[in-house]
């Protein structure tokens, strides 16, 4: 979690060839209580200086003279090859912009300044760069737990009691690494009840959802299932839990931000890697909108009716195309609405005579049960699960949530 204080503390460079820019801009941010700006007028030395230092946010000037802030930005790149640019350009051509953004920069302020904007822009990138660096602590973290795990199972046929508790606690530990990554608790929205549940086939698995507050009053719910099972599942389902969260948190809209994540894992996944993910966004009086990237349709139980509706959409799995777009389509809960979304482990659950669980007795229990509200729905779904599998060890992660509108 980022606190004030953690922002406050960042290190921050500004460079730019005029003195009294340099001084103008110190005194914004030390005035706001930022502890560590330092300077430079010598744009040739900022390479130098951030692979020394790791500033987490870069305060720079297009127009310099012997180095240009775009050739600052190419040196640049070259440090951060695999992780987040944290440049704000300041520049008085608004033509130069695009071109900033599209050599690295994350944002850019306009000459002459106006401190409310400054303030906000170096606030909001420098809240990001930290959720980045968070999250990839998150994923290395995670990633060494799955190292770990691979090494014992070098030790292959345990020969004693004490060696196989050793490798379940090391497996306990990978689990509760991934369980550290979903919400520890569920978040209370304005008018809205909130149930889920998660449970992998194996230690570790696929599967995650998460809830986001947005700074324009509405929140997001995001359900995601990663093809495959077990360690490679997990550690591609941590990489994109941490960028959407980084995204929303940065005010990025919805569909820019499942455009961003798709060429992410287009660039980054292996060739037999995809997630299918359902997403939506509400405000508090229930209006909102939903995307559904190749995930199973979720189903909206509507009170005054008793009816259920079928949300879905034909976007492409995330990872499959490059230059996949996914469109929004607009949501709205009424009072005593029920949203029921949920990952296909729960359908294509199986019986002892291969059967699967299916989606018309998913839309029975609903159907039933949304009238007496969310918890029952969660209660009684697991109940029928629970039943119809019989014991039976299952193929795939069991996910879901369930949205009530209680005002």
């Amino acid at each position: 979690m980022i606190r004030p204080t953690d922002i406050r503390a960042a290190r921050i460079l500004i460079v730019d060839d005029q003195a009294a820019n340099i001084l103008l801009l110190e005194r914004m941010l030390t005035g706001a209580g930022y502890a560590c700006p330092s300077s430079t007028m010598n744009p040739k030395e900022v390479c130098e200086l951030h692979r020394k230092n790791r500033y987490d946010l870069i305060v720079l000037d297009l127009h310099m003279p012997g180095m240009n802030g775009f050739e600052v930005m190419e040196g640049l790149q070259e440090i951060e090859q695999n992780g987040y640019l944290p440049v704000l350009v300041i520049t008085a051509q608004p033509h130069h912009k695009l071109g900033a953004l599209q050599a690295g920069a994350k944002d850019f302020v306009s000459k002459p300044f106006e401190l409310a904007e400054v303030l906000m822009r170096v606030h909001n990138m420098l809240e990001v760069r930290l959720l980045h660096m968070e999250a990839r602590d998150h994923n290395i973290a995670l990633q060494t737990a799955v190292h770990e795990l691979e090494a014992s199972r070098e030790i292959v046929r345990l020969k004693t009691l004490e060696e196989k508790k050793h490798s379940d606690r090391e497996l306990a530990l990978a689990q509760e690494t991934q369980r550290s990554l979903l919400p520890r608790f569920l978040p209370l929205f304005e008018n809205f009840q909130l149930r889920a549940f998660n449970n992998p086939t194996r230690y570790v698995g696929g599967d995650f959802y998460e809830f986001l507050h947005l700074s324009s009053g509405e929140w997001v719910g995001i359900l995601a299932d990663v093809s495959g099972k077990g360690m490679p599942a997990a550690l591609l389902s941590s990489m994109v839990l941490g960028a959407l969260s980084m995204e929303f948190r940065a005010g990025t809209q919805p569909q820019e931000v499942l455009s961003r994540i798709n060429r992410l894992l287009c660039e980054k996944s292996l060739e037999h890697q995809f997630v299918t993910l359902f997403l939506f966004v509400l405000s508090p009086d229930g209006d909102g909108q939903f995307i559904s990237a190749g995930h199973n349709p979720a189903y909206l139980f509507r009170a005054a009716s008793g009816k259920i509706e079928e949300l879905s959409s034909e976007s492409h799995f995330l990872g499959m195309f490059d230059g996949a777009s996914y469109g929004s389509r607009d949501l709205h809960l009424e009072y005593r609405d029920v949203l029921v979304v949920y990952s296909d482990g729960v359908t294509e659950a199986e019986n002892p005579q291969a059967e699967v669980f299916g989606e018309k007795r998913l839309r029975t229990i609903i159907k039933q049960w949304a009238p007496s509200g969310g918890n029952v729905i969660e209660q009684k779904l697991l109940e029928a699960v629970t039943e119809f599998t019989q014991g039976m060890p299952q193929t795939d992660d069991v996910t879901f949530m369930v949205v009530e509108k209680c005002q």
